[in-house]
């Protein structure tokens, strides 16, 4: 089977009606939030969502997916349940137009930015991929962490389909990440020192919270509870809890914290933590400066932090630096430990 794209096989796609505004799919896919999408075709993105491997590309005004079977005699057109789970994974009962809108009006800096970044909005995932991936970003950038997410899904998710050269997988269960002699095997994949927060997150989970349920239910729980009992497990700081609370658990207002965001509240907000010796992300700071853009931006202030996110990842600054600033700006493109809470083991 080949991947397919719109010219080629249009009878196998359906569309929703969303205007680029609402949603830009190489700023959305591409920008950390997700690592499972690559773009395989111009402007036509491939990956898993759902247990199911489906392409995805636009037009001005619509969204257009298509989904591949096993079984090709039912075809590729996703089914109207298919469609309600791509609706929902881009989460498009949210206005875009609305919230800019809002943002812009508070916010000169903002209005200035979302000119020329129109259609950023978060991913709804799946709480349990979302929090190993992220787990997986302590002290990382996004191409190794797509990387790392990739060769864990080969090793140990369940295999969904070939397409072209491409064999895709599902993401593991709790099970399969915490099974025996997992730490290992993932270490020998790149993880790192990250593989042992992995099992160790699994087990947690599985053995002392219910489960998958447990990390459903969250989705229900207020903020501070939810972001508070994701900081219980293993690897678990700051940073991660507010990926995983902003991106899988309904938690519009978190705003997870790196260097990116640090530098642009600093660089473009003035702001400065009122502990003067903070030169860089601490839990302390990192609170500080998620509620100040919490009382700048509303209650999808996490939302808000990922279109200047986006923008910052593109700027294109390090051409003109001088070597020694490149370095330092590559280095800083790197999610640091004491944000994600995980540190490298000894």
């Amino acid at each position: 089977m080949r991947h397919r794209t719109l010219a080629s096989s249009p009878t196998l796609w359906a569309s929703i009606p969303c205007p680029r505004s609402e949603l830009r799919l190489d700023l959305v896919l591409a920008s950390g939030q997700s690592f499972r999408w690559r773009e395989h075709s111009p402007a036509h993105w491939s990956g898993v969502l759902g247990s199911r491997v489906w392409t995805l590309t636009q037009t001005e005004e619509g969204l257009h997916c298509t989904v591949y079977r096993e079984d090709e005699g039912r075809g590729g057109r996703p089914t109207l349940e298919e469609l309600r789970t791509i609706r929902e994974y881009f989460q498009l009962d949210v206005s875009l137009a609305q919230l800019y809108s809002h943002w812009s009006s508070v916010d000169p800096h903002f209005q200035k930015v979302a000119q020329k970044f129109q259609g950023v909005r978060l991913l709804r995932q799946d709480p349990t991929e979302c929090l190993f991936s992220f787990i997986c970003s302590s002290n990382n950038n996004i191409a190794r962490i797509t990387g790392m997410v990739e060769r864990l899904c080969q090793s140990l998710g369940p295999r969904l389909i070939q397409l072209d050269d491409v064999a895709y997988h599902g993401f593991p269960g709790l099970q399969a990440l915490a099974g025996s002699g997992v730490e290992a095997r993932l270490r020998k994949l790149g993880l790192g020192y990250r593989a042992r927060y992995v099992c160790a997150s699994a087990r947690a989970v599985l053995e002392e919270r219910g489960g998958r349920a447990w990390l459903q239910r969250l989705r229900g729980a207020p903020y501070e509870e939810a972001h508070e009992a994701l900081r219980a497990l293993p690897g678990v700081g700051a940073k991660v809890a507010d990926c995983v609370c902003l991106m899988a658990l309904d938690k519009p207002q978190a705003v997870p914290v790196d260097v990116h965001v640090w530098q642009i509240a600093r660089r473009d907000y003035g702001w400065r933590p009122t502990t003067s010796r903070a030169k860089g992300p601490s839990p302390q700071a990192n609170e500080e400066l998620g509620n100040f853009l919490r009382r700048r931006w509303g209650p999808y202030a996490g939302w808000a932090q990922a279109v200047l996110f986006s923008a910052d990842l593109r700027q294109p600054r390090r051409a003109a630096e001088p070597p020694a600033k490149r370095r330092r700006a590559s280095r800083d493109t790197r999610i640091p430990s004491n944000a994600g809470g995980a540190r490298p083991s000894p």
